[in-house]
């Protein structure tokens, strides 16, 4: 016999399962299993296989009911971004998941070799899994687990939404096993981890979460420990600091704490729709913002930051609308890859390009917004009567009282920040589609100056820190009439 002969016959032969699926190579291993590549010799093609193992403390007919509705809500979908499940096999104790074989690295892996994706490939990638998600909600499913290490990525671009072994048809009864955290703590939505029930919406947090991770390269809420963990979802809110325009809108829409104030998906899928398809951004990928005569440039490239306490206060969907006057559609500046309907960012306050800034009575003003032009209170107005801008979402940065105010200084992003919080309510149904065609915004933020200057008041020794979204016609014309809801 020959060396090779004698070393064919020592290799054992491969596992079988069910008598046709020879399992080949194991692939990865997690809590509930290990994945091998196998073949199914019936048909003669490769499979994924996942061999599940029974988690410690659960009932054998509660986990076994839990693989079946893994089957059950495979077999529902039909979507090409979702990994389609062939088979189940229940054998010598074991169960075993029969799916697609997608040779892919995750998205956690992508990330951990080559660093935070480009804005547009993420994009590219939230979309695709977004469609999936909503087919699955349309189907009464909530996935329960999205994350980067379920989200594989084809070198074509192409992406599939895996492991909806913990997905829960709506209308099921809760099958959890007592203690146990059904998914993945860093990526599980604040109503979650309230311990309220599982919905749609709770998805598309998880989305902005993994969002976030490609764009960053950083998980936003992960800690040290999961208490450290669950307490950050449920407190902080992440900065972005690699990333802005409509994917910025998209991921901080999505990470809205409320449930009911979250942005829907229809809203985030038209945000990610208009990242995917920008240019990339000249200049080292430095994205220039708006602060006074000429434009100056804050850059994407720094490190990623953890989180920050909360930007604004409350998670409602407010409005607040500014026109631009004297920035008509054919002048004003845009950098590639920003939103067509964002105007340039302007600050109010001292040394700011509007110094003179008071809110009035009213929501709307009777004098259009330009640089270097004060407003004072007399020229808010009943936006039933001619106007220039309308007010539709204010945002507290950091608050505006206690020592935290004090100490914060100036942030280096907060142009970014702003516009990311107006496009978020712009493009929500704070203002109605119809209502928002041919119209504009802008963020208005304060100056260096304004931000350490404490108002004259007797009431107050701390700056007032507000950021103020602003509303006009596209071309710069006055209007009469509200385009914004819930407004003061």
């Amino acid at each position: 016999m020959s060396n090779e002969q004698t070393t064919q016959a020592a290799q054992p032969a491969p596992r079988t399962i069910a008598g046709r699926y020879a399992l080949l190579a194991e692939l990865g291993r997690g809590g509930m299993g290990v994945v091998w590549r196998a073949e199914d010799r019936v048909i003669g093609r490769q499979v994924a296989i996942k061999e599940l193992r029974l988690p410690d403390g659960a009932e054998e007919t509660v986990h076994s009911e839990r693989v079946l509705r893994e089957v059950r809500t495979g077999g529902r979908l039909n979507d090409p971004a979702v990994v389609t499940v062939f088979d189940v096999v229940s054998e010598q104790g074991g169960t075993y998941i029969v799916m697609e074989l997608v040779e892919a690295p995750t998205l956690s892996e992508l990330v951990r070799r080559h660093g935070p994706l480009p804005a547009a490939q993420a994009a590219s990638i939230g979309r695709q899994v977004l469609t999936a998600l909503q087919a699955a909600h349309e189907a009464g499913i909530v996935h329960r687990d999205v994350k980067p290490g379920n989200i594989m990525v084809a070198p074509n671009g192409r992406v599939k939404l895996t492991d909806f072994g913990i997905a829960q048809a709506v209308d099921d009864p809760r099958l959890t096993t007592s203690g146990m955290i059904i998914g993945s703590p860093a990526f599980m939505a604040p109503e979650r981890v309230a311990g309220n029930e599982a919905v749609p919406a709770s998805d598309l947090w998880s989305l902005g979460a993994t969002l976030f991770f490609a764009v960053e390269g950083a998980m936003a809420f992960e800690r040290p420990t999961t208490a450290a963990t669950l307490h950050a979802i449920m407190t902080e809110v992440p900065y972005l600091s690699r990333t802005q325009g409509p994917l910025a809108s998209a991921i901080m829409g999505l990470l809205i704490a409320s449930p009911d104030a979250r942005i829907a998906a229809a809203q985030a899928h038209h945000l990610l729709a208009m990242a995917a398809n920008a240019q990339p951004t000249p200049s080292g990928g430095h994205t220039a913002v708006w602060s006074g005569p000429s434009p100056t440039r804050v850059a994407n490239g720094a490190p990623a930051q953890r989180s920050r306490k909360p930007l604004w206060i409350g998670a409602a969907v407010a409005a607040v609308v500014l026109l631009a006057g004297g920035f008509v559609l054919g002048d004003r500046w845009a950098a590639p890859g920003r939103d067509a309907a964002l105007l340039p960012t302007l600050t109010y306050g001292l040394g700011g390009n509007v110094p003179g800034f008071d809110i009035g009575s009213y929501a709307c003003t009777s004098a259009p917004v330009r640089d270097q032009q004060s407003l004072g209170e007399n020229d808010w107005v009943d936006c039933k009567n001619l106007h220039y801008a309308e007010l539709y979402d204010t945002a507290t940065t950091y608050g505006s009282s206690g020592s935290g105010a004090v100490k914060a200084a100036y942030p280096s992003q907060l142009a970014a920040w702003a516009e990311a919080r107006c496009a978020m309510t712009f493009h929500s149904n704070a203002v109605p589609e119809q209502a928002g065609m041919g119209r504009a915004y802008r963020a208005l933020v304060p100056s260096p100056q304004a931000w350490e200057t404490p108002p004259e008041s007797q009431y107050s020794d701390y700056p007032v820190r507000k950021v103020y979204c602003l509303l006009a016609n596209a071309d710069g014309s006055a209007s009469t009439g509200t385009a914004a809801t819930g407004l003061k």
